[in-house]
């Protein structure tokens, strides 16, 4: 029997929706329930754009996780197909995570996804992250609250932490028992189904979100030119072989250009070091990056510039 033929009578598969609203750790509690970075982070909100689907294999079950854009009310067209994309993920899946920054009292944002929610007739779990945060006295409070915001429904709360992992392992339990019986759907060693190009450029992206101020991250894309093998030199030709990436970040104004570049370039080099060092680790070998940035007025508002840049538009589920 091959692994991928799984006909164990109790194995259970499914897709799990993560939702809610921008940076409330959606994409950092993907990574450390895989055990694995597949999913960028930062902590600039709406840093998720791409539907990536992150897998999770247990011996009893095959846990596809499907991270999304937060939720968020959009000023642009991007913005506009992002929260489309969340919204259409939820009638997709076998099981919705609800995820609320549980160390602070929830806000008029959450509240608009559960009423999203309680519309849709998937299962519904939710996730309460940033327990650490909290000091020990306030945390019975704050699950009152939620309990509170939730009362009307049964949904299961989790606290949890997406940097310490505590309640990652009960998560991953509960799913198993929620998702319907079935098959390994992926091979039990993938832990991402992204294209390499789309993952190598989150990767650019990670780091011009963590390295250039507000002014910049939101308008920033990145287009992912080429990607091909440097075969060793004739002279040694013991050494391994380099992946070459050129790729190209779109911004909307010339002054961001600016700041992407930097004096003398530096900017630009420290984002290219940053994101080489974990492309490295992506394509376990050596990596050449060279990065040209390009000024497009408005394209966060161009169908055809978002298409060209793989921002489809979504089926909205009402």
């Amino acid at each position: 029997m091959s692994s991928l033929d799984s006909r164990k009578e109790d194995h259970r598969s499914g897709f799990v929706a993560m939702i809610g609203r921008p940076n409330v750790g959606k994409s950092t509690l993907i990574n450390k329930l895989v055990g694995e970075k597949v999913a960028i982070t930062s902590p600039v909100a709406q840093t998720t754009r791409n539907r990536l689907r992150a897998v999770v294999t247990t011996p009893n079950a095959q846990l596809i996780m499907v991270d999304t854009p937060g939720i968020h009310k959009p000023h642009h067209l991007l913005g506009e197909r992002l929260v489309n994309t969340a919204r259409a993920a939820i009638g997709e899946v076998d099981l919705v995570l609800l995820i609320l920054e549980g160390s602070k009292s929830p806000g008029r944002g959450d509240q608009y996804i559960v009423n999203l929610l309680k519309r849709q007739r998937v299962p519904v779990m939710v996730a309460l992250n940033k327990w650490d945060l909290l000091k020990q006295d306030m945390k019975e409070k704050m699950f009152d609250i939620y309990i509170n915001l939730l009362s009307e429904f049964s949904w299961p709360l989790f606290p949890c932490s997406a940097l310490s992992g505590e309640g990652c392992t009960e998560l991953i339990d509960s799913f198993t028992e929620k998702l319907p019986l079935g098959p390994q759907l992926y091979p039990p060693e993938m832990i991402c189904d992204q294209p390499e190009k789309i993952l190598l450029g989150e990767l650019i992206r990670e780091q011009v979100l963590f390295e250039t101020r507000e002014e910049v991250p939101h308008s920033v894309a990145v287009l992912i030119d080429r990607v091909e093998e440097m075969p060793p030199s004739s002279r040694d030709k013991s050494a391994q072989v380099k992946t070459a990436v050129l790729a190209t970040i779109f911004v909307e104004r010339k002054s961001q250009k600016g700041i992407l570049i930097g004096k003398g370039g530096a900017m630009l080099k420290k984002i290219g070091q940053g994101a080489r060092l974990n492309m490295q680790k992506l394509i376990e070998g050596p990596v050449y990056l060279e990065l040209f940035v390009k000024v497009v007025p408005d394209w966060r508002s161009k169908p055809a510039r978002l298409a060209e840049l793989g921002y489809q538009d979504q089926k909205r589920v009402h």
